[in-house]
């Protein structure tokens, strides 16, 4: 299951609390003040992990608490400093302060970490507290609080190719056919409801990742049938393959539905490198496909066509930075 949206919590450790000890000595009040200070709260980070690939794991658990400080001791022994808490989350995620658009992070390498809170800093033991008139203080201070902040986490994959289409146009038998992906096939439209990756080879040690999004319908750019959450999965795409049924009729109004859905959702999309794709070529054309201006001619099924796709597809790869 995809889930690419969730919100969570997020708690850094609080400071540990200075300690109020006296030493024990001969002529010395009180022995002498040597309480230690309080260690500092565990930071929470993001971290980025390559194997994973969606927010499931957020899915149960939301809320995230990093280590406290421990106490400060006598004999000036300062307090252990918290544990930090990494929070393992998939490439492509976007960290949002909660109910706002403004974007605190944007993460995509492997490895790559951002410090998200900050743990509160330990209190100071009496001993910090001790003057030349006052050589017994009893102050001290507890620690300081660790940051918190509740959190927007979204999932944009990361795919070099984004297939764009009507439903049932042929997309998902596509993606399995030049890839590992097990994506639903059926013959009925939004058999895919949610967006899919695979690996596609174009020759020896020539690969990139290809994704599958539910086919589009009229006015999902503007966010109609969850349009926004599956068309944000082709943002960071860099070639687009618009797939068109050439059994079905007037693919040239299909073509411009779907540039016209792009267009409204995020018009950078029709800056990209694109290949027009008549699909189902295996099945009679309609008639209407006669004038119809298209790249290529393809058949998932009988894969024909398909190669030629792919390495169409791997040079435009190239070409971009």
């Amino acid at each position: 299951m995809l889930i690419d949206q969730v919100r969570i919590s997020v708690k850094a450790g609080d400071g540990g609390n200075g300690a109020l000890s006296f030493r024990r000595e001969k002529f010395i009040p009180k022995g002498g003040p040597d309480g230690g200070d309080g260690g500092k709260g565990g930071d929470v980070y993001f971290m980025v992990d390559n194997s994973l690939n969606t927010l499931l794991d957020f899915r149960y658990r939301k809320h995230f608490k990093a280590e406290r400080g421990k106490h400060g001791q006598g004999a000036n022994k300062t307090g252990k400093s918290g544990s930090d808490l990494y929070i393992k989350i998939p490439p492509g995620t976007l960290i949002k302060k909660r109910m706002t658009e403004i974007v605190i992070a944007d993460l995509v390498e492997n490895g790559q970490s951002f410090l998200i809170a900050k743990g509160g800093r330990g209190g100071r033991g009496n001993a910090r507290f001790a003057t030349s008139t006052n050589r017994a203080p009893r102050h001290f201070e507890e620690g300081k609080p660790g940051d918190q902040i509740d959190l927007d986490l979204e999932l944009k994959m990361l795919a070099d190719v984004g297939l764009v289409g009507l439903p049932n146009a042929g997309k998902s038998t596509l993606l399995s056919r030049v890839s590992n992906a097990k994506p639903k096939i059926a013959d009925y439209p939004f058999t895919t409801l949610q967006p899919h990756l695979g690996i596609v080879s174009a020759g020896e040690y020539c690969s990139f990742v290809m994704a599958d999004i539910p086919g589009l319908i009229e006015g999902a750019g503007a966010g109609k049938g969850l349009g926004h959450r599956f068309l944000k999965h082709i943002e960071r795409t860099k070639v687009l393959l618009i797939l068109i049924d050439g059994s079905q009729p007037d693919p040239q109004s299909t073509l411009e539905t779907l540039m016209e859905e792009l267009i409204t959702f995020n018009a950078e999309l029709l800056k990209r490198p694109r290949i027009t794709v008549l699909s189902k070529s295996d099945l009679p054309l309609h008639d209407d496909v006669e004038g119809f201006s298209y790249d290529k001619r393809i058949s998932a099924v009988t894969g024909a066509g398909v190669t030629e796709i792919i390495y169409d597809i791997w040079a435009l790869l190239k070409k971009e930075p």
